[in-house]
């Protein structure tokens, strides 16, 4: 194993997250990874919450709207080129693109992202 990464956007997605979106992974560390999403024109995520991760978002290009429900707030706000976001430990989200462009974005997760199983599904705002 090296010390250190340095690694290029992929061209083509690796995975799908489990509420949808396009996944293309990046760097890794101990602490946490990087990975950059897409969420098509138009479309809807799955509305999840995460076992054991939290996440911080900078949206790159595209907007839409995320629904975000913890124990004590819940809101459904815009999102567009240029926002950052979080999702802490066991916040319920759900988010759409708008159709005139894909929602992409980036994101950090901490600790790095355990598997599929990671992501409990739930009820959200919208139909995905």
């Amino acid at each position: 194993m090296r010390d250190f990464e340095t690694k290029r956007l992929p061209e083509r997605h690796d995975a799908l997250a489990p509420d949808g979106a396009r996944v293309r992974l990046l760097a890794a560390l101990d602490g946490g990874s990087f990975a950059h999403f897409e969420l098509p024109a138009g479309a809807v995520s799955l509305a999840v919450k995460h076992r054991s991760v939290e996440e911080i978002w900078f949206i790159q290009s595209g907007s839409g709207r995320i629904w975000r429900k913890g124990v004590q707030h819940e809101d459904v706000v815009e999102i567009a080129a240029g926002d950052c976001l979080t999702i802490p430990l066991g916040v319920a989200f759900q988010y759409r693109a708008d159709s005139g462009a894909t929602l992409a974005f980036v994101a950090v997760t901490m600790p790095p992202w355990p598997g599929a199983d990671e992501a409990v599904f739930v009820e959200g705002p919208w139909r995905s």
